[in-house]
């Protein structure tokens, strides 16, 4: 598998903080925004995300294992602008997974992932060996109910909104809109919420950009 760290973004929505990119075979099988709505299939990003792909770019996980150890003590980064966890057949690599949150000890790591956590033993124990270690990796829901389930399971949660302002889920908990989305210059770097261990809320994503219907659709069937 195939990783790419880029030291300092210069997307205007992270903010000058590392992030990274791992290859398109990292993701999922069961995650519905493949190939179908994805923000990470759009054309620039899309294409940094294929050169790292077809191993043009970036490096072999125990190098970019090593890359991410050697960042400054306290650092915030974001794991995967595109691409997910090491994986295969929807079952997280819980050997990759601990690599990486070891080489994240002492930083400030923090990701999304869309494999299986509900009905998947193994995957939920493995994410939450890495939160429990200082690496967070948040749940990604597909829509309300997902995330109800996700959140009671006791993971920090992230959705696909289905409203444009903040809301609460019908038992009660509270979907706060992610910052970057409603105020102008927030960014990763200044917001943090997503690598907050330990959240009574969930973070919610509004659909945006030239897939955004149908992303709004995957929420309806899902």
């Amino acid at each position: 598998m195939q990783a790419h760290l880029t030291k300092i973004s210069s997307n205007r929505k992270t903010g000058p903080i590392p992030v990274t990119t791992t290859s398109k075979g990292s993701c999922p099988p069961s995650c519905p925004l493949k190939n179908a709505g994805c923000y990470a299939e759009d054309f620039h990003l899309n294409m940094h995300w294929q050169a790292v792909t077809d191993e043009k770019r970036g490096s072999s996980w125990d190098q970019f294992c090593s890359d991410i150890a050697k960042l400054p003590r306290g650092q915030l980064w974001r794991h995967n602008q595109a691409g997910d966890l090491v994986g295969r057949n929807n079952v997280i690599d819980s050997e990759a997974l601990n690599k990486l949150t070891k080489a994240n000890k002492g930083k400030r790591g923090f990701t999304y992932t869309h494999y299986p956590l509900l009905n998947n033993e193994a995957n939920k124990a493995s994410v939450i060996n890495a939160i429990e270690n200082g690496f967070i990796v948040n749940a990604s829901a597909n829509n309300d109910n997902e995330a109800m389930a996700l959140f009671k399971a006791g993971l920090p949660v992230v959705t696909i909104a289905t409203q444009n302002k903040p809301y609460k889920l019908a038992n009660g908990v509270q979907v706060a809109i992610c910052p970057a989305q409603k105020s102008e210059g927030m960014t990763c770097a200044k917001c943090q919420l997503c690598a907050v261990k330990e959240r009574n809320y969930v973070i919610g994503f509004i659909p945006h950009g030239t897939k955004a219907k149908k992303v709004i659709a995957i929420t309806a069937i899902h």
